[in-house]
């Protein structure tokens, strides 16, 4: 199976583990941060969006991207466009990480587009400099947290992610709408912050470089070699394994932050790069990091995708 294909089963693998081995925890616990409105937190409720989906500064953006299984038994990603269309969270719009959020002319799915052009997207959704936006998606809020990502990669630090995602409003009865939303297009200025994207080269030279530390999103087998779904197995040198299928209860909102934290035993104020297969976990990892006070995160958005596809890049595979 090739690399394309195969980053996309390990979202699934992600999704389903998440569900099945993790416990039931307490509700969610928002924890303030720097960049976020005394209104609303970087992590929102159900009950607070229904609260305010009238708000004349609020976007909500369903950012879904979906999964269909393949003849030859693996699974290909499609645009989520489509149940978007046929029942989303009342006034959202779509953010198609699928289209215009990602560069298309790049041999990497959902490679970064510029920062003009992810600005004059989000433009053309109604997100404006002094909107605040709201992001969910069908899936464990991996895609939404890309999107959040991203926002903050262009300066833009109103966003928060719903906790429990779409699958949450529908357990609770709440709404959905087949119409789109009627909002005018506004202007995103971008305020790009490179920091927050590593490339490869950075990666590479952070092996040896005890300041920096590499995360690695993916479940622990692959982490270990024991199985593979790229070019290559195992992981890149000196990482740390902080799988994204512990953060999410069985009810699908992430944990409390005290037990996030636990898995995150890092220093808080060196710099952090998490990769996963393609960028998308790896963005939750920096959601998380971020919300736990982390203040030097980037995120490899090329991730093993280009890692493992080029001999030249080393890879890991524990043997014991």
């Amino acid at each position: 199976m090739s690399s394309r294909h195969s980053w996309r089963n390990l979202l699934i693998l992600i999704a389903t583990s998440a569900l099945v081995s993790a416990c039931a925890s307490s509700e969610p616990q928002p924890v303030a941060t720097a960049s976020v409105t005394a209104t609303m937190d970087t992590l929102v409720t159900t009950e607070w969006l229904s609260e305010h989906l009238d708000d004349p500064d609020l976007v909500v953006l369903d950012c879904s991207v979906n999964f269909e299984p393949n003849e030859d038994g693996g699974f290909r990603t499609v645009n989520g466009r489509a149940s978007y269309e046929g029942g989303h969270i009342p006034t959202a719009g779509f953010a198609d990480l699928m289209g215009d959020l990602a560069d298309g002319d790049s041999p990497n799915e959902y490679a970064l587009p510029t920062p003009e052009q992810f600005s004059e997207a989000m433009g053309a959704l109604g997100v404006g400099d002094d909107s605040r936006v709201v992001l969910y998606d069908g899936y464990n809020s991996v895609w939404a947290a890309r999107v959040w990502w991203m926002l903050r990669w262009v300066g833009f630090d109103r966003a928060a992610l719903l906790d429990g995602g779409l699958g949450a409003w529908k357990a609770e009865g709440r709404p959905l709408s087949t119409e789109a939303p009627n909002r005018s297009a506004r202007s995103l200025t971008p305020a790009p912050r490179p920091e927050l994207i590593a490339d490869r080269d950075e990666v590479y030279a952070a092996i040896e470089d005890d300041t920096v530390q590499l995360i690695d999103a993916m479940p622990e087998p692959h982490y270990r070699g024991e199985m593979t779904m790229y070019d290559r197995p195992g992981h890149i040198p000196s990482a740390t394994n902080i799988p994204v299928t512990g953060f999410l209860d069985e009810t699908g909102h992430y944990r409390p932050l005290d037990e996030l934290a636990t898995m995150h035993n890092l220093d808080r104020d060196a710099r952090a790069i998490t990769y996963c297969g393609g960028g998308i976990a790896a963005s939750s990892n920096a959601f998380v990091m971020t919300r736990l006070g982390y203040t030097d995160v980037a995120v490899y958005t090329a991730s093993l995708q280009e890692w493992a596809a080029d001999p030249a890049n080393p890879l890991v595979v524990d043997t014991d």
